[in-house]
């Protein structure tokens, strides 16, 4: 009998592998008090619920049940979330996110407007600088500034993706600190974006309005995605799976002759997908030592310039591109050039509506926005191409 209650009470939440460590006990409820404040964050703020919800409770299960993480002992089968765990490992989940925003995606305000490309572009100067003070002030290896360096992109499949390629084999507690970093930052989009652009822009330029672009073609919105996979993989294969899915899901979508693939890529498998990429992200977020919990304080605070950085840079090369035009760009939609898709997007049209609500953005501030995914993920191919 005291052998069955010793044997019961070693496989309480209390104890990992039998044993009690104070230490690492105390950095669990550490991880579980904030999977709790992003599942807060979720339901109460409105805050990416999709995937902070699933996020937060697989953090919360895995620092309760960290068996639920095992790769299985003696025989024993894995545990439920080291097994949904290898959609990662096996680079299948965030291809598959592509794909579903590939199917939601509208391109059009990028046609239109191929200027767009530029303010995609300049918003992922975040990613280098963080890369470069990550490897300079912090002391983080170049692969681990790499993966920390994308959170600036504010996409988190990418994250994710890039981080796993790059150091998920050595350090898997870096990349789910990325992942949750990333995705808490894009859910942060609202509140940290707006005092950014408010301070490098006058009211004058945020009351801009902009002339309505052109209409987009059927033949040049089906043409898009089989080009840029094209060109893009070409130059980049190691960033096919990212932009070839997502290619794959507009083209399916412009088609207009596939229906049912559209549904099921940007509603079912899109939303099955997110549940298993949230629970995996989040069942890796265990600290163990003193060391992991600075370096997720770390990335904390790299993921903060990463997207401060990403945003002035978009709204400088937009005022740059507002100085050329002569006042017909409104430099705020460079805001947009982050991958968020579409609350970076959202928060210019709601800035621009508050200095004058005539004002319309929404569409003007998409051509970035989408720019953005696209260079997000070309960002992910350099970086792989140099480090990986």
């Amino acid at each position: 009998m005291e052998d069955l209650l010793k044997n019961f009470i070693e496989q309480m939440g209390f104890f990992s592998n039998g044993q009690f460590d104070i230490t690492a006990f105390l950095l669990r409820i550490v991880m579980i008090i904030v999977a709790l404040v992003l599942i807060y964050l979720a339901i109460a703020k409105g805050f990416e619920p999709y995937l902070l919800i699933p996020i937060g409770i697989g953090m919360l299960l895995v620092n309760l049940a960290p068996s639920l993480y095992s790769s299985g002992v003696n025989g024993e089968a894995p545990g439920l979330l080291y097994t949904l765990h290898q959609g990662i490992s096996y680079e299948l989940f965030p291809p598959l996110i592509f794909l579903g925003i590939g199917a939601t995606t509208d391109f059009g305000p990028l046609i239109s407007r191929p200027s767009s490309l530029i303010l995609g572009a300049a918003a992922q100067l975040g990613i280098f600088i963080t890369f470069i003070g990550a490897v300079s002030l912090f002391g983080f290896t170049p692969k681990q500034a790499a993966s920390i360096g994308i959170i600036g992109g504010a996409d988190g499949p990418t994250a994710i993706f890039l981080s796993n390629k790059l150091i998920g084999q050595t350090d898997p507690m870096l990349c789910a600190s990325i992942a949750v970093v990333a995705y808490s930052y894009m859910a942060l989009v609202p509140v940290i974006q707006p005092p950014i652009i408010k301070l490098l822009t006058t009211k004058k330029e945020r009351m801009i309005h902009m002339e309505q672009t052109r209409d987009v073609t059927k033949l040049e919105r089906v043409m898009f995605p089989i080009l840029v996979m094209i060109v893009v993989i070409l130059l980049l294969p190691s960033c096919a799976s990212l932009i070839g899915m997502l290619m794959l899901g507009n083209l399916i979508k412009e088609s207009g002759v596939v229906p049912n693939l559209v549904d099921a890529s940007c509603k079912t498998i899109m939303y099955m997908v997110t549940i298993f990429l949230g629970l995996s992200v989040g069942s890796t977020a265990i600290l163990t030592n003193l060391d992991q919990a600075l370096s997720f304080l770390k990335i904390l605070i790299l993921g903060a310039v990463a997207f401060s950085f990403a945003t002035a840079g978009g709204v400088l090369i937009g005022k740059l591109m507002c100085k050329i035009s002569k006042g017909k760009i409104n430099p705020m939609i460079g805001a947009a050039g982050v991958s968020a898709v579409p609350m970076a997007a959202r928060v210019v049209h709601k800035l621009g509506q508050e200095e004058d609500s005539s004002n319309y953005l929404l569409m003007h501030a998409m051509g970035p926005n989408v720019a953005g995914v696209i260079g997000s993920a070309v960002a992910a191919g350099l970086l792989l191409s140099f480090f990986g």
